[in-house]
C-alpha cells in the first residue's frame, strides 16, 4: 500500500522527528552533532527554509521547520540521506539508519509553534540529560537566550510573540511547564 501524500505548502510549519533503528544512537559524539548541524545549514542554504527550533538527542532529534518554495519531504531526504551515508562510513556500518521515514506534524497556529519550541526546548531536562535546559549543548536554546550565535536558527518569529522580542520572557516561558 503506498504511503499516504503529506500535505505541504508554501510556508507550512512542521515538527519533525526522526528517530535511530530500532532506537539506536544516531549522535554518538560531538563530532556527530556538529556534522548534523552542518549538514542543516548546508540544506537550509540550499532550500531556503527557517528552523525555529532543534533538539539532537543521543538516538533522536526534533525540528521545527517552516519551509518557503520547496516542499518538505525533499528538505528531509537531503538530511537525512547525507547523514546517513555519514554514520554509516564513519562507523563502518551498512543498512537502515533511521527507523521509519521521519513524522511530521503540521503546526497550524502562533500558539502551536510556541508550545512546540517549548517541547524540543524541553526535551533534555525530561530525559533526565540535564537539570536545565540552557545547559543542553545540542538544542538551539542556547541561541534564543543569546548565549550562541547561529546562521541556522531564526528567533525573530518566536520571539516576537513577546514584549520586546524578549530572550528573558521566552526563557521564562519555557520553563515555566517545569515549575508546575
Amino acid at each position: 500500500m503506498p504511503r499516504k501524500k503529506r500535505i505541504w505548502y508554501p510556508g507550512a510549519v512542521y515538527h519533525i522527528v526522526n528517530r535511530g533503528n530500532r532506537k539506536s544512537e544516531l549522535f554518538r559524539d560531538q563530532a556527530d552533532n556538529k556534522y548534523f548541524l552542518n549538514i542543516m545549514l548546508k540544506a537550509k542554504n540550499k532550500f531556503n527554509f527557517q528552523l525555529f527550533s532543534y533538539c539532537l538527542m543521543i538516538n533522536h532529534y526534533h525540528l521545527e521547520i517552516q519551509t518557503n518554495e520547496t516542499e518538505i519531504w525533499k528538505i528531509m531526504r537531503s538530511v537525512n540521506l547525507h547523514y546517513a551515508k555519514y554514520f554509516n562510513n564513519k562507523y563502518d556500518l551498512s543498512g537502515h539508519l533511521f527507523q521509519d521515514r521521519y513524522n511530521s506534524t503540521m503546526i497550524e497556529n502562533n500558539y502551536q509553534k510556541l508550545l512546540v519550541s517549548r517541547y524540543i526546548h524541553l526535551n533534555p531536562v525530561r530525559a533526565n540529560l540535564v537539570s536545565e535546559a540552557a545547559k543542553y549543548k545540542w538544542s538551539s536554546f542556547g541561541v534564543y537566550l543569546g548565549k550562541r550565535k547561529s546562521e541556522l536558527v531564526t528567533t525573530e518569529a518566536l520571539l516576537s510573540f513577546f514584549a520586546n522580542n524578549s530572550r528573558k520572557k521566552y526563557k521564562d516561558y519555557v520553563e515555566s511547564l517545569i515549575k508546575i
